[in-house]
Order: structure tokens, then sequence, then C-alpha cells
């Protein structure tokens, strides 16, 4: 009997859907409090967007990790938790909108409806009635609710937590504001007398600058051609990651979440999670914690004073001169070179933030014309602006010491500023100007001083002087929360005399409303703000922008525990019950922005009280990339009269004229690379990528490939020349065809190198998979050919998960023909042949040794090397013809979460089980069967080894020698000649001496 498994995938997806076998149930309130309830495992997949090219090879990688971790867990005896849905919102489906003139929910609706089919044909063991999409009501409603808390809520400093607005107000209201700590965009005192004076727009301005989700004019990464605002994580290079269109830097009013308040909560998080290290580092820089010291500095001639805050305070008697954001707001107010500097300010806007960060090389900056006095030298220096200083960093502006850093010192370098050496590093061999190393010099009265002394005695020194206080400063902004397009949650926000005010939950969800045209409006507005019946309240105007993507998926885990409460994000039980995830899979360039925006919303639920735990995710891992192999033809980009000889060739039933400019020449890979080639004066050539689907072993199927819709339109007029002849046409035409006079010249002709060979072979190079180099491999195609246990099992075969690694079809029939050789353990030629012998010692050793193999690398996420056990196994169990029940029941449930169809359909049809393997209980691991009881002792005469002989393990020497010494190997050696000395040790050698 073969195995069929196109029949046995059908029937068992079938199957499986019709029983609910994936269904999940939340245990009873009753169960969870008296601990009757399974243990709980949670096993989530980063929220995926569903574009409608579908799923490559690349996409399921993560999921089939997390798919058969969470099997396993469930075969463990856990009530495992196994969620999918979709990330819907966003950009690319309201671009397509935009070409197609298509409303991006019907066509996010069928690239949803193809993911499912594409996700099923691959088996996963999802509950789909658990499914959430952020672009359904029911979700974003609950989205617009908690956008309304974030709104009605402050950051109590001294309790470090969420607080409510209402009772700040009721502070002011008794105390005014001197004696609150909370996280505010301000640092200003009112009396409670003054804050009741304070008008209804006043007082909402006044709170404005306590609240967690707030509105606030601010410098935005705008981006005209696609006609809104992005996050800093959406911007490289000065271009949108999506599109690659130019982003300027422009002051809008837009909403922003104070994510800033949990700074430091987010930095210790990191302590107690299991995430990558690298992954860790990437949020703490991006956090970016730092302490120091903010000094004001007097503008001379001016009221106006200039704080800088500087981590190194101690310099402060080298700071020659000063350096402003070309964004900060005393910039206009100090400068008298105006049309320089608005001429350079118009330069940096041009610039992302992360350009200017990272561009060490380029100097640039432009002087205002104003200085500032240094309190402590007592001199004058001037005031600069520069793009390597950034508004949302500190205080957007910086006290400028090129000795003792880099960037300064190039600038003062360039700009002919004056540097004064203040640290001393003579005592530190090889330390740098980063380094808090030395001691101070040309430093008044900390001279003498280590650096981190100095430090400490300037920060109490500024603080004495009223003109500064040590502080903390982190790096990282408040959160942009607003986009100017279509396909996003609406805000649940009016406005009464420009102020916002949020709408009753009553009227929740604030459903997004149809519009006549998806494309931006151009001038900063939404193109809701195009439908005025909507966007007319009867309270007042309604806000116009959208929620960014980042606003479903930031809690999007919690929706999944409950998905069909109407009436809480999730209910206690199911959050009691669930808590947190713990295991969490996804691509590592959500290692930024989800996972901070995730973590800080779920500290906010947890200051609110809804969730029980601070972190959302305990264990996180970022999964490597599937990299294609691109195929590539070299293509000749001149022929010359020397190649194309003026004359005509008949081939077959056509006569060709080649001396033509419609004919394009490619050159087999294995002619291009042979040394008859390398003085060819017309060798310029270079590589035209081919669609990998024809293409087997770097050898392109030209028939086929001619014969495709892209072979049509593009090389119907192509020549490809192999070692034996040349393709025109699908038709092959050999260098010794009498019908031709002929078509390469001598110095080309491919035969000389003695390969008459039709194939034409490609070369190969591995990149990241892409459309536009026709490296994309459909999942649908390798499913059809080998099926979706082959192709589960091959993508875990390709590497540990962590690491990227090429899709290489070469290694597919090997895993093919495993699971063939895996079912012919059940099925002879003749049928069934399981039988219910007692196994023998060496088979359970088979077993015993693979149970442990896969529960160790399981829970490591080590498949690949599970994959390598299981055809190890299978080959032994093959030499052993081994097809006891007992070994083959266990063996199955251990490739069930791996392939699971093939298992279903042996444990059920073959085995005649009862109940699904999905829920067997996994196979007890018994070291006693991995205790050798045997040895096989090499024996050597006179120290070479001649013969291995087995022995129990317990036999001693009298046991042992005369069963050696009669062996006949040994006899033959022996043969007339005296034993001088027999030599056993225990477990390790025999050494007979003659």
């Amino acid at each position: 009997m073969e195995y069929d498994f196109k029949r046995i995938e059908k029937h068992w997806k079938a199957q499986w859907k019709k029983d609910n076998t994936y269904k999940v149930e939340t245990p009873s309130h009753e169960n969870i409090a008296n601990n009757k309830a399974k243990p709980k495992c949670y096993v989530l997949d980063m929220f995926p967007y569903p574009s409608g090219a579908g799923l490559h090879v690349g996409h399921p990688l993560g999921y089939i990790a997390t798919d058969i971790y969470s099997r396993y867990k469930r075969l463990k005896g856990f009530n495992v938790l196994h969620p999918m849905g979709f990330d819907a919102f966003g950009l690319p489906a309201e671009q397509y909108a935009i070409q197609t003139g298509q409303h991006p929910a019907t066509t996010t609706e069928v690239n949803i409806a193809r993911y499912k089919e594409q996700l099923d044909a691959i088996g996963f063991d999802y509950d789909w009635s658990r499914e959430v999409r952020t672009s359904d009501p029911k979700y974003y409603q609950f989205t617009q609710w908690i956008f309304i808390q974030l709104f009605h809520s402050y950051y109590n400093t001294a309790a470090q937590k969420a607080e409510p607005i209402a009772d700040l107000v009721n502070t002011f209201a008794k105390e005014g504001n001197a004696n609150v700590q909370a996280a505010s965009g301000k640092v200003w005192t009112f009396t409670p007398e003054e804050w009741n004076a304070f008008g209804e727009k006043q007082q909402q301005e006044t709170l404005m600058e306590y609240r967690l989700a707030y509105l606030k004019y601010g410098d935005v990464n705008w981006c005209p051609a696609l006609g809104t605002v992005l996050a800093n994580d959406e911007v490289k290079d000065g271009v949108s990651e999506r599109g690659g269109h130019p982003v300027i830097k422009k002051s809008m009013r837009q909403w922003f979440l104070r994510i800033t308040a949990y700074a430091q909560r987010l930095l210790d998080g990191l302590d107690t999670v299991d995430f990558a290290e690298s992954l860790k580092e990437q949020q703490r820089n991006w956090i970016g914690r730092s302490e120091g010291a903010s000094v004001q500095f007097n503008v001379v001639g001016s009221e106006a004073k200039i704080e800088v805050f500087t981590t190194r305070p101690d310099t402060i008697f080298g700071a020659t001169f000063l350096v402003l954001a070309p964004e900060h707001p005393l910039v206009a107010e100090i400068s008298t070179n105006v049309k320089e500097i608005e001429e350079y300010k118009a330069y940096v806007q041009s610039r992302s933030e992360r350009d200017r960060q990272a561009d060490v090389k380029t100097v640039s900056g432009a002087f205002t014309g104003a200085y500032a006095h240094n309190p402590f030298t007592g001199e004058n220096v001037p005031i600069w602006i520069a793009e390597y200083v950034l508004m949302g960093y500190g205080t957007g502006a910086i006290m400028a010491v090129p000795s003792d850093d880099d960037r300064d010192n190039a600038f003062a370098t360039k700009f002919g500023l004056p540097i004064i050496e203040v640290i001393d590093k003579t005592d530190y061999p090889g330390a740098t100007r980063s380094d808090k190393l030395g001691k101070l010099i040309n430093s008044g009265f900390l001279d003498g001083l280590e650096v981190p002394a100095a430090i400490s005695l300037m920060c109490r020194k500024v603080e004495e002087m009223g003109i500064g206080k040590g502080r903390v400063n982190y790096r990282m902004r408040d959160a942009g929360f607003s986009r100017q397009r279509y396909w996003g949650e609406p805000f649940p926000v009016i406005y009464k005399d420009e102020m916002p005010y949020t709408l009753p939950e009553s009227e929740l969800p604030v459903n997004l409303p149809d519009v006549e045209s998806f494309k931006p409006t151009g001038d900063g507005d939404s193109p809701l703000a195009r439908n005025t019946d909507w966007v007319n309240h009867p309270d007042g105007p309604r806000e116009t922008d959208t929620m960014p993507g980042y606003a479903g998926s930031s809690w999007y885990f919690l929706r999944y525990m409950d998905p069909q409460n109407p009436g809480f994000i999730v209910g206690s039980d199911a959050v009691d019950y669930w808590q947190d995830v713990d295991l969490y899979v996804g691509g590592a360039e959500h290692a930024v922005g989800h996972l901070l925006y995730s973590r800080f919303w779920h500290k906010f639920f947890f200051d609110k009280g809804w969730v029980p735990t601070q972190e959302p995710y305990k264990k996180l891992v970022n999964q490597g990339m599937i990299q294609g192999v691109s195929e590539m033809a070299y293509k000749r980009m001149s022929m010359g009269k020397e190649w194309i000889n003026d004359y005509t060739f008949n081939a077959s039933i056509k006569s060709i004229n080649l001396q033509g400019p419609s004919y394009q020449f490619f050159l087999s890979s294995d002619l291009f690379e042979e040394e008859v080639y390398k003085n060819d004066p017309y060798q310029q050539s270079f590589t035209v990528n081919i669609p990998v689907e024809f293409v087997v072993n770097n050898v392109l199927d030209i028939p086929a490939y001619l014969n495709s819709d892209i072979g049509r339109e593009y090389f119907s007029q192509a020549i490809f020349v192999c070692p034996g002849g040349f393709w025109f046409e699908g038709e092959f035409v050999e260098y010794g065809n009498s019908n031709r006079t002929g078509i390469i010249g001598s110095s080309f002709r491919g035969d000389k190198i003695g390969k008459p060979s039709q194939s034409f072979k490609t070369t190969s190079e591995v990149e990241k998979m892409s459309k536009s180099k026709w490296n994309v491999v459909n999942p649908d195609i390798v499913i059809e050919k080998y099926g979706a246990d082959t192709f589960r099992m091959y993508e875990m075969f390709l590497g540990p998960i962590e690491q990227s690694k090429p899709w290489i079809t070469n290694g597919l029939d090997g895993v093919h023909k495993f699971l063939r050789k895996f079912w012919r353990l059940f099925y002879s030629d003749e049928g069934l042949s399981i039988t219910d012998e007692a196994p023998t010692a060496e088979e359970l050793k088979v077993l015993h040794k693979t149970i442990k193999k896969i529960q160790d690398d399981v829970e490591r996420l080590s498949f690949n090397t599970c994959i390598s056990a299981f055809m190890i196994a299978t080959n032994e169990l093959t030499d052993l013809k081994c097809r006891k029940r007992a070994i083959l029941k266990e063996l199955t449930i251990l490739l069930a979460p791996f392939a699971p169809h093939i298992a279903e359909e042996l444990w059920q049809n073959a085995l005649k089980e009862t109940g699904t393997v999905v829920y067997a209980p996994f196979p007890v691991f018994n070291a006693t069967h991995l205790v050798e009881s045997n040895f096989n002792y090499p024996v050597s005469i006179n120290g070479k080894v001649r013969v291995t002989i087995d022995f129990p393990l317990d036999y001693n020497e009298d046991q042992v020698k005369p069963e050696v010494l009669a062996n006949e190997q040994v006899q033959k050696w022996l043969e007339g000649k005296d034993l001088k000395k027999f030599i056993f040790v225990k477990g390790r050698i025999i050494n007979v001496v003659i």
C-alpha cells in the first residue's frame, strides 16, 4: 500500500474541521479556582498582514515552529491556546484601493480568505472560532475604548502607575500643581485659585500636558506621496519603508501617546522576560536611558535661557560653543544670520532623524549669530544649529565639548572653533573620548578629580547655583498616534472650541464611513474629511485622522483569550487563566516598534487592574528569514560581428535571420565560465533573473519557460546558447545539424570544450525573496507536489529557527522519501504488516533514544535536529525489520506534531487506535532502555586490532578469555605461537600478546 499523501491530507483536514478538533475552551471559574483545570500554554504568532500576494514559503516558518510546539505541549497534557488572526488595517490595502478603486474592506476580505486557505493547507492547529481582525468594528470598538481610557489617564510618577485624570483635576482645584508628581510635557506651576479661574479651554489645554493620550503640535515625519505621518520606525534613509517615498519634517497637530512615562518600567521589565539578549539590547538602545544634569546658559543680550542636558557636566569648562537642534523654538528668536539659518533648516527638513543620527561623516551646521554665557569660564560662546542635535532628545540643545566628544570635535575642526583639553587620560592608555576616565585639567575647582567624582561635584554645584539639577533622560520619544489616511480606526473624538473631547462609550464603535475617494487630500487632512455628513457630529466636528497600524496590534493577544466577549476587552476568568503569552514567535523587524508599544499598553492595562501580569510575553523568539535562491542567466550585452556572421541558417521548418536588433542572446553558465572565453573581446555580459519555478538543479526548462506568460512576452526572440547547440523558440539546434550553414563563430563554439550538452545552466545567488527577483516560491506548489507534511518538515530541516537560510528545493525529495520510508514501517507491498510481538531491547533502545531527543529538542525549539532524529530512528528500525505495535505507536505520537496528517492516518487506520492522535499522551522516556548491557570489545593481537567480539558488560576475565582464545580470527594469529599475556580492561579493550 503506497503513501497517498493527497488523499490522506485532504481527508484529515476535513475530519479535524468537522470534529472541531482544535477547539479551545477556557476552563470554568470553579475549575480554575480549585486547581482542577489543565495547565495552560499560550503560543502566539506575530500578527500577519494579509497581502494580496498570499504566502510564500518564507512566511510559514515561524507558524510551523509554533504549531509543532503547541501540538507537542498538547500531547504533554497542556490546554493549548494557539490562535490566528489578521492585522487588517494599514497602508498597503489603502494604496491598492487608490490604484484599483476597490474598497479596502473588499480586498482585505479576499486577501484574508486566500491566507486562510493557504494556512489550512499546511495543516495548522488554529482554533478559527477565536480569529481576530483589527478592521472588524466588533474588535476596534475596544481599541477606541482603550484610547478613551488613555485620554482620561495621567502617569503618577510617585506611585509609578497610571491614574484617572479626574483625580488630577481634584488636586488642581484644591492644591494647584506645585506638589504634583506626574509625567508632563511642560514645567510650570499654578495655584488652586489660578486653576479655578481658568476657563474651560485653558483647563483642557493644561490637562493636555498630562494626559497619556494627548494632542500637540510637533515635528513629524510627513510623507507627501503617501499623504500621511509616519512613525520613526517606518522611515529608513530618508524615505518611507513602504514604497520608498521621500519623507520630510513638518509641524502638525498630532495625537501622541506618552510612552516616555513608562520608559524606566519598560527597561526594568526586560530583566524579567526570556528574550534574546540582542533583542533586549535593541530595546534598551531605543529607550536610551542616560544620567546627567540639566544646565542653563544665558543668551547674551537677551532674556532667553538655553537649557542643555549633558551626561558629562564635569566637562563644562571645555564647552566652547552651544548647538541647538534646527527645530528648537529659540532659533527664530535669537538668530541674526536669518538667511543662512533658513537655508540650513530647509536642508535639514529633507533628512530623517535616523539619517541625522547615523551619518557621522557629514558635518554641517549654521551659526545663529548669537552667543551664550558659559557660567563657569565666563566666556561668551557662539550658538550654532546642526543636524546632529535632535529636538526630541533631551532639551534639543547641547553644550559642545570638542576635546571630549567625537562629533563635537569634527564640528569644531570643520568650522575652526576652539578646542580646550579638560580631561587628562595619561593614566588610561587606550581610553577614547567616549570613555568616562581620566583626571580633570583646565577646570578650576574640578582640577585633579577623577571623572566620576567630578561629575558628582558638578551636579551639586549647578544645583547650589540655581542654574541646573541632576536628572535622568531617555532618548525615546512619545509615540505618534495619528495617520492622515482612510483605512484605520476612527478616533472617538469630537472638537469643541478647538479642544478634543471623547465621545460617550455608548456611541462605540465609531464606524469607518464610506468616502468618495481614498486618496489623501494632500493638505494634511485624511480622506474622512471629505465626508461632511459624518464629520458633522451634533456635538461638534469629528477627528478625521485615523489611528496607526500598531493600535490594533498592541493588544490583540488579549482578545484571543476571550474573542466573543461583548462587554470588555477580555473577561476576568479568561485572563486569570491564560495570564500571558508563554511563547511568542515572529520576525526581528518588530523587535522595537511593535514590542515596545504592546509592552507599554500592557503595563497601562496592569495599572488599571485589567490584567494580572506586567509583561505580555514570557518568551520571545525571532525567527530567521528563509531567503530566496535567485536563478539568473547570463545575457550578452553585445554579440558583435565576430559572434554573429552575416548569414542565415535553416533550422527545421524555419529560416531565421540572426543579424537583427530584436534578438536576445544568453549563454549557459558552464560556457561563460570556461577558459575558452576568458579573452573574448565581447565578453560583456550581465545577468537576468529567471523565475525559479522553471529551474531544476540549475538547469532551465526552456520549452516550459517559453510557453509561460513571461516567456512569451519577453523571451520569444531569445537564443539560449548551450555547449551542444542552441535553443530558439522551444527547439534545440545541434552544432552539427546539416540544415544550418553556421551560426556561432568558431571562437565561441560550445562543442570545443567537449561538453555536447543541450542543458542551459543558470547561475544562482542567495538573497531576500522578492517578486522583482522572480525567486518567490509559492507553498501551494510545494504542497501539491510533495504534501503539507513534507513541506512542514522540510522548513524545519533547513536549519535552526533563529537563523536565516536559503530555500533550496533539492532537499525536499529527501524529506519526502523519509516519510515514505516511515510509512513502510507499517505497510509492506502486501498491506498492513504490524505485529503484536514484544519489542527487543535494541528496538526499545531506538525508541527511547528518540523520545529523549525529541522531548529535549522541542523544548529548546531545535526542530531541525528533531527531523534528523526521526530519520535515524526510521533507518535503524528498518534495518531491524521492526514492525512492532509497541514501538510504532509511540513513534507515531512523536511524529504527530511535525507531520500531523500521516500520523493521524497511521494512528487511526493502521494502529486502529480510538480518538485522535492530537490528544494522545506523549511517550514516557525510560532511561533504563539506554543502559548498555553488552560491549563490543576491540581485540588486539600485539597491539593491533584484528577482530571485535561482543560480551555482556558484567563478564569478568575468566568468562571472556576462553571465548576470545577460541575465536576463529584470534586462532589464526595464535597458530603455532605461545600466549605470553592476556590483558582485559572491562568495558574497554582486550589485548592478546604472543
